[in-house]
């Protein structure tokens, strides 16, 4: 069962929001909040898989409360879903920087809200390389500021292959077709690259690749 924590300030989004996942037999949401402060309290409760959380709100907002989500050692498998009404902007950014899995718009369709829940339950980045091309061209756009260096030193040169097609937006299918090896074995490099820059998913990964000069703008 998929565990959801709502965050929005809005109680007519969050009631409609609650009664399209609730009739699904893998989803359930365990609780709702009307600020971040609140949200941040009921996922240290509850322990969601995912918390759609809104970007704007009053006492916290929904970059300050995915940050401390995310730095919390205690809500490590909590993925952040940020809820905006006006699509991608560098509030946006912010929030992937912060941790966030990736975003919605709020007039999402249903069919489309249930897929993005269970995404990101599975630890998916909700990224699409249309959307990673938008990251990059808008918001990439200041020198590099480096990662420690013994961050990207860790990094393998199998990893930062991998870590390089995932800034382009692959998919595991296609890193693997690129690298020559399989899927599994994408997935593993990812994953330990993943470890190694202490990112929760793999929209950090991007940021990371780009924010410390591993990839630039333009690049392929």
């Amino acid at each position: 069962m998929i565990r959801v924590l709502l965050v929005d300030d809005q109680a007519l989004l969050r009631s409609g929001f609650r009664a399209l996942l609730d009739i699904e037999d893998d989803i359930e949401v365990v609780a709702e909040a009307a600020d971040g402060q609140e949200g941040l309290a009921l996922a240290k409760k509850y322990l969601p898989d995912v918390a759609l959380i809104d970007i704007q709100m009053p006492v916290i907002d929904g970059i300050e409360t995915t940050r401390l989500i995310a730095a919390d050692p205690d809500l490590t498998q909590v993925r952040v879903v940020i809820l905006t009404n006006y699509g991608f902007d560098e509030y946006i950014f912010n929030a992937l920087r912060a941790g966030a899995t990736g975003f919605l718009v709020k007039d999402i369709v249903p069919e489309d809200l249930v897929h993005a829940v269970r995404v990101a339950a599975r630890g998916d980045a909700l990224l699409a390389p249309s959307i990673t091309r938008q990251l990059i061209s808008r918001y990439v756009t200041r020198p590099p500021d480096p990662l420690p260096g013994t961050a990207l030193a860790e990094l393998t040169n199998r990893e930062r292959e991998a870590v390089t097609l995932v800034a382009h937006g692959l998919s595991n299918d296609h890193i693997a077709e690129r690298m020559g090896i399989s899927p599994m074995t994408a997935k593993t490099h990812i994953n330990r690259a993943m470890a190694k820059l202490h990112a929760r998913d793999r929209a950090q990964v991007v940021v990371y690749a780009y924010e410390s000069g591993l990839v630039t703008p333009g690049s392929s």
